[in-house]
């Protein structure tokens, strides 16, 4: 039996199903991931329990959406191929329909500037693209002009999806934005929230280019034996 191409690519993809679930950002089999490899793309199967996930489950599909095996991708592939062909600095598309920014995508809302977070997503708002079929071409175009210059964008009446250029990094994304749909809802309950200016977003966009990165630290003199 030939070895398995991207075992560790894989396990990653079945870990990151399942994380969503248990972060509350999905439901059931709602959600699907893609993770570009050499040759093309690895994205989740069609309708596979995630507990029921395994490698050998996960769909090699080329850029031009050929895939060999009787395991049916995603019925989302079309968006997930486009994205990673027009997106290069992309290496990894997180689908889901956490509740929030679903029910806001319902609504056909973007989100605006409420929290400087929204900054991680590229820049002063999270776009909702138009509705269209799931599965669709036109859904997959509708998304890619609402992921112009941004990482994230919600899907009218459908979800969510978040980019990054590792899987790591897009489900970390999917959690923030998901955290700006709750914030933004629960502002709107109480009043009009009020809104940060293009120009402080941009602040923090640039402040954004060396977040979380530790200094390297110097060696330190040898202990003596």
């Amino acid at each position: 039996m030939p070895k398995l191409r991207h075992l560790e690519e894989r396990r990653a993809m079945i870990a990151a199903c399942r994380d969503m679930n248990r972060l509350g950002i999905n439901q059931g089999t709602s959600g699907n991931i893609s993770v570009r490899v050499d040759g093309g793309f690895l994205v989740t199967p069609t309708g596979v329990p995630y507990d029921k996930l395994a490698p050998e489950l996960m769909v090699l599909m080329t850029a031009d959406g050929r895939f060999k095996g009787d395991v049916l991708p995603s019925s989302e592939w079309r968006f997930h191929r486009d994205i990673l062909a027009r997106r290069p600095d992309a290496n990894a598309v997180v689908h889901c329909h956490a509740m929030f920014s679903t029910t806001l995508a319902i609504l056909h809302k973007e989100i605006p500037p409420i929290h400087y977070m929204i900054a991680a997503a590229g820049g002063p708002s999270i776009r909702c693209a138009p509705y269209a079929t799931y599965g669709t071409q036109e859904l997959s175009d509708h998304a890619l002009a609402a992921l112009e210059d941004r990482k994230a964008c919600l899907l009218a009446n459908h979800g969510m999806i978040a980019l990054g250029p590792t899987l790591a990094r897009a489900m970390w994304l999917a959690v923030e934005v998901e955290t700006l749909a709750a914030q933004y809802w629960r502002a709107l309950q109480a009043g009009k929230p009020k809104l940060l200016s293009a120009a402080e977003i941009a602040t923090v966009m640039g402040k954004f280019g060396s977040y979380g990165q530790q200094p390297k630290l110097k060696p330190g003199p040898k202990r003596r034996r």
